[in-house]
């Protein structure tokens, strides 16, 4: 789920190399904070978050077919 988080957000950004995602492990739910370079947060969330929502909405549907419980946060730094 990892990979395919970095590959998504790898296409919608200008700089591909500041791209980071960590995992955290939250007992059940498993949680993939994503990290972009600040001028490209505008294009990983998207006018009223459509791009963000969507993100989450892939890899949800991803992680239900391997029986895991996943959220994604956008992390701002």
């Amino acid at each position: 789920m990892k990979d395919l988080l970095l590959y998504i957000a790898r296409s919608l950004v200008t700089q591909p190399d500041k791209v980071t995602v960590t995992e955290v492990d939250r007992g059940d739910e498993l949680t993939l904070e994503l990290r972009v370079a600040p001028e490209d947060m505008g294009k990983v969330i998207g006018r009223q978050g459509r791009i963000a929502k969507e993100i989450r909405t892939v890899v949800r549907s991803y992680a239900q077919r391997k029986g895991v419980k996943v959220s994604v946060d956008i992390v701002d730094e």
